[in-house]
């Protein structure tokens, strides 16, 4: 049975940290597209009962969806 010299063991160390550290780059990044996705899909669905509240002339829903929107808005930064 071969023994890995010092070296060997930490260019395998070093590697190991580079793919864990690209790892969890590349799950941050599918994180933050799937918040991206729902937080559009929410956008969405309240911009359409925005509007059906429009076209029906109900004020009070109209109210209560905007700020539902505005919040929603606030909440992520955009």
């Amino acid at each position: 049975m071969k023994e890995k010299s010092y070296t060997e063991l930490m260019k395998a160390s070093a590697m190991k940290r580079k793919q864990q550290k690209e790892s969890f780059v590349l799950d941050l990044y599918i994180d933050m597209l799937i918040s991206e996705i729902l937080l559009n899909t929410e956008k969405e669905k309240l911009m359409k009962k925005v509007d059906a509240a429009i076209d029906e002339g109900n004020k009070q829903a109209f109210i209560l969806l905007s700020n539902q929107y505005r919040e929603l808005s606030k909440r992520f930064g955009t």
